[in-house]
């Protein structure tokens, strides 16, 4: 009875025991195959697959016409599995000099057994990848030392027209994903969706002759259509780097601008940077190179902000072209003086006043208009806020708040100081004052296209204000092109065509205070003025020549440009038989009064400009006898300057660039003679500059029109 029990007992225990055994697994088996399911089953495909990423191919940036700015092409990762490397020092040291890497980074790279596949190199290219593969097929040993490498489709992106635009299409990493400029701001447009390839493979990574494979093919980014035109850009380019080097500028800049519409034909800062090669190694650099300046960096405008005070003037009543302005040299603003450029001006017409670009003027034009006129006119000009061009950085510009405005503070804004612009802002404000008195929104991206060429989004041009009456800017027309017919703009002349344009030279402000002795010349032109097309500003940064005005930095390059680009545009000389003045010899009017100078120059078809120190002319520029063109100015001083020591050598300014007049002073500042040939601007100077020669010698000048051609020889 009692060994019955036992067994029972035994049995029911055994029972009990297999019963949690059998929950046990029936648990374990539930858990793998319905809450571990998803998680094993990835695993496992995960052990006999292998997965690459299919990049997919970058959309295109390309200007107004379809040529490609920004494209990418097919490049190629070279992977290794470390699991089949044997060799680790001996692969490295074959693969290292194809690669273009350390030795030491491969191995590194192979340190780590547990994976089946390393990234050596990205974008590779094909020319790299095929001496790989003929490494591999010299011989079974190298084949043998070589094996576990692998090549995986990649992208690469190029810009085909190297620096043009550098700073505005911007930059993406080794990943194609963008980093400044266009390339960031449209990231999403651009980048385009990832596919994906599986292939099976056994235990060693190693594909199977047999296996399936799946592609899911990636998806190509938007195509980004600019409104910028490479040609106009292409002669951009060339001026502005002309500009840069006659000027020994710090930097410079140019928009040129279609004034009907807002879009940008052309944006250029120099200097830049080649997109396709970058200086990575030096982050600070690269940084300042990629800023776009033109909408990120404000300046005090100087004289070019003449132009919107005018129109404002005009527009409000406070003005009209009857008016008559004194200019003594200076005009008192609450107890503060405030110069002219000039010694004197004497009475003037508001078409002379612009033509003169005179400050006391500006400054009255200012103050009978008041704060809340002024202000309200700025305002729709677009000062103070973001203009909304599709650009990354930009600034908002500095105006003082109304609030906060004193006489002398509007007053000095009149003329274009105590206020701070972007270059894109006093451009599209500019457009403005010509175009009808219609504040264009600024933009640069024309249209986004899918893969197959479909319109996906067109940008509209968009009026933001209107500033002034069309009535207001026909009259600003006419008073912009008889300042570079007649007044400070001369050099933005393109013969046979009508021009309008206003000239400027601006403070420059280091740790909060006025460098004296450097400025920023600028001009603003637009072309023809009698049917405007398009508006071209340059700006010249801290130029390192004897005259740093806009007249002689700045305006003979936009002169250029507009030349060209009316010639490529196909718009007909106003004149088609325009020629050349007929040229003059100076006289001698050294030791003349100012009057009796004026008169021997007026019998010779010449103007003057003076210092204005004293009656009496002690020096000219250029030197009697010197040729120049009817209708130009000579420089007349009326003060000794420090004898120059003749036994020291000095050296030769560069003149290239400059008028006669202009050329004549650098040379006479150091002591040299000048020996002319040819009208315009000078081009070629001997000896060259940076030579050295002593005091007294003569420096021969060629002039010429401000062409490509001419700036080239």
């Amino acid at each position: 009875m009692r060994a019955g029990l036992v067994t029972r007992k035994r049995l029911l225990t055994m029972l009990t025991a297999l019963t949690i055994l059998f929950a046990l697994v029936g648990i374990r088996i539930g858990s793998l195959t319905i809450v571990q399911s998803e998680a094993l089953t990835a695993r496992g495909v995960r052990q006999w697959t292998r997965e690459g990423v299919v990049t997919a191919r970058r959309g295109t940036i390309e200007d107004t016409n379809g040529d490609a700015l920004a494209l990418s092409a097919t490049a190629y990762i070279v992977t290794a599995n470390p699991q089949q490397v044997r060799d680790e020092a001996a692969f490295a040291k074959v693969l290292a000099p194809v690669l273009n890497v350390e030795p030491s980074f491969i191995e590194k790279r192979l340190e780590n057994k547990k994976l089946a596949s390393v990234i050596l190199k990205r974008q590779v290219s094909r020319d790299t990848v095929d001496k790989i593969r003929s490494l591999r097929t010299e011989n079974l040993e190298m084949n043998a030392l070589l094996r576990g490498i692998s090549f995986d489709e990649d992208t690469k992106r190029v810009y085909p027209k190297g620096e043009m635009l550098s700073q505005v299409l911007g930059l993406t990493n080794v990943d194609s994903v963008g980093q400044s400029g266009l390339e960031s701001l449209y990231e999403t447009l651009l980048r385009g969706k990832a596919g994906s390839l599986r292939t099976e493979v056994d235990a060693a990574s190693r594909m199977l002759p047999d296996g399936k494979t799946a592609y899911v093919p990636p998806q190509t980014g938007y195509t980004l259509r600019l409104t910028v035109d490479s040609t106009v850009q292409g002669v951009v380019e060339k001026a502005m780097r002309e500009c840069i080097a006659v000027n020994d500028a710090l930097s410079v800049q140019c928009l040129v601008m279609d004034v009907n519409t807002g879009a940008l034909l052309a944006v250029c800062m120099k200097p830049d940077y080649d997109p396709n090669d970058p200086p990575r190694n030096d982050l600070e650099t690269l940084q300042a190179l990629m800023r776009i300046t033109v909408v990120s960096d404000v300046y005090e405008p100087g004289s070019t902000f003449k132009m919107l005070t005018c129109a404002a003037a005009l527009d409000s009543g406070a003005a009209t072209l009857n008016d008559h302005f004194t200019c003594t040299g200076s005009i008192t603003v609450d107890g503060d003086r405030i110069r002219c450029w000039k010694a004197s001006h004497g009475d003037q017409d508001l078409t002379n006043a612009l033509a003169n670009s005179c400050n006391p003027a500006f400054v009255t034009l200012a103050l009978r208009m008041g704060t809340e006129t002024f202000y309200k006119y700025l305002r729709a000009f677009g000062l103070g806020v973001k203009t909304g061009i599709d650009l990354p950085g930009e600034s908002a510009g500095i105006l003082i708040n109304p609030r906060y405005v004193k006489n002398v503070d509007l007053a000095r804004i009149g003329f274009g100081q105590s206020v701070a612009v972007t270059p894109l802002q006093l451009v599209t404000a500019a457009c403005s004052v010509i175009n009808g008195g219609r504040l264009m929104k600024p933009f640069i991206v024309k249209e986004v296209l899918d893969e197959d060429g479909n319109v996906v989004d067109r940008t509209s041009p968009a009026v933001i204000a209107n500033p002034i009456t069309p009535e207001t800017s026909a009259v600003m027309r006419t008073l912009l092109e008889n300042v570079v017919e007649n007044g400070g703009g001369k050099n933005g002349a393109v013969a046979g065509y009508r021009i309008g344009g206003k000239t400027g030279t601006a403070q420059v402000y280091k740790d909060g205070r006025v460098v004296s002795n450097v400025h920023i010349g600028s001009f603003i032109g637009f072309a023809p003025i009698d049917q405007p097309r398009f508006a071209v500003l340059v700006t010249v940064n801290e130029a390192k020549v004897p005259v740093d005005y806009g007249s002689t930095t700045a305006a003979p390059f936009a002169s250029q440009i507009m030349a060209e680009v009316l010639s490529y545009l196909g718009v007909r000389k106003t004149d088609p038989f325009s020629t050349e003045p007929p040229m003059t010899a100076v006289p001698d009017v050294r030791g003349m009064t100012l009057a009796e100078a004026r008169r021997a120059l007026s019998d010779a078809m010449l103007l003057c400009e003076t210092d204005g120190i004293s009656q009496a002319v002690s020096d000219q520029a250029p030197a009697a006898g010197a040729k120049m063109a009817a209708g130009s100015k000579v420089m007349l001083y009326t003060f000794e300057n420090d004898p120059l020591q003749p036994a020291d050598l000095v050296s030769v300014p560069n003149v290239k660039g400059l008028s006669m007049v202009e050329a004549g002073r650098a040379l006479r500042a150091r002591g040299f003679e000048m020996e002319i040939s040819g009208s315009g601007l000078a081009v070629r100077q001997e000896p060259s500059a940076g030579s050295f020669a002593a005091p007294g010698e003569t420096v021969k000048v060629c002039f010429a029109l401000p062409s490509a051609d001419a700036m080239d020889e």
